[in-house]
């Protein structure tokens, strides 16, 4: 049996990169906050299908709802930083995100108690000309890296990126890459993954690529965020197609992830990697213990 991934970007509904420019940072404390009741709803959901999975904490919800990571962290779940304050990684300079993931990964650990050593960058930014970023993210203590999406999309995407577990090489040494799930299709990657993708494309995609990972005998990594299981949040006067794409489908999201939590299993990022730890980096293709290759396709 294959085991997957189960990834949760923790932030709230008003910190989405989309909304920048409608909901300034100045204003977040203001708004009403509403994450911590949906990652309840989440981590309910995944206690009743006996699954556990990766959450992935923007730092600022971190320090001012510490008992959402405890409670994530008490509910056997692993803890990754998703920055300090959810700015994408092309509207930073190299020391402003060594800031951002030096202490949200400082705050992460202390409410945790245990070592953070994945990361997720905002809107999966860590995008072609910024692999600066792996080399910050090696010399601050992280191991494994979840941001390169091997799609091509305006905006972020990483489109000659591999699909499966994999090596990167870096002058300062190696970081396991951690990609969303892709399906192929006429020879391109479609985005299978999670997000708004699990909630408006057909729900046969997201399972096809994880049948897919499992014919190939590696984990798949799905994604989703506890704003998505709260169709009931406030809503902003945001351009039309940023509309749709934040609030349709909302209704649909539990009922979809009840579907691919009895159809599959799921387990955190950090138990598939635990034996690359206790043995010397390779060359080639990661392979975790009762792992297949991971092949580059």
């Amino acid at each position: 049996m294959t085991w997957h991934h189960f990834t949760v970007d923790v932030e709230e509904y008003f910190q989405v990169s989309a909304f920048e420019r409608v909901v300034p940072r100045f204003r977040w404390d203001a708004l009403e906050s509403r994450v911590a009741r949906s990652v309840d709803r989440l981590l309910d959901l995944l206690a009743r299908h006996r699954a556990q999975g990766t959450f992935f904490v923007v730092g600022w919800v971190a320090q001012r709802h510490p008992n959402v990571v405890r409670t994530i962290v008490a509910a056997g779940h692993e803890i990754g930083s998703h920055t300090w304050d959810h700015v994408r990684v092309t509207h930073q300079t190299p020391e402003e995100f060594r800031a951002s993931v030096r202490r949200s990964k400082y705050v992460l650990e202390d409410l945790a108690g245990t070592p953070v050593i994945g990361f997720r960058a905002p809107s999966f930014s860590i995008t072609p000309g910024h692999e600066w970023a792996l080399d910050i993210l090696l010399e601050e203590g992280y191991r494994y890296d979840s941001s390169l999406f091997p799609i091509r999309r305006p905006g972020y995407g990483f489109p000659n990126g591999r699909r499966d577990l994999h090596w990167l090489n870096r002058d300062g040494g190696r970081l396991v890459e951690v990609p969303p799930a892709t399906v192929r299709w006429g020879g391109v990657n479609l985005p299978a993954g999670g997000g708004a993708y699990f909630r408006f494309l057909p729900y046969r995609l997201v399972r096809d690529a994880l049948r897919a990972s499992e014919r190939r005998g590696v984990p798949a990594t799905f994604y989703i965020h506890p704003w998505e299981m709260d169709a009931a949040q406030p809503r902003f006067a945001v351009p039309w197609l940023t509309r749709v794409r934040h609030y349709g489908g909302l209704q649909r999201t539990q009922s979809r992830l009840e579907r691919l939590l009895t159809e599959f299993r799921f387990k955190s990022v950090a138990q598939t990697l635990a034996p690359l730890w206790k043995t010397p980096a390779p060359a080639g293709p990661v392979r975790p213990h009762a792992m297949a290759t991971a092949t580059a396709s």
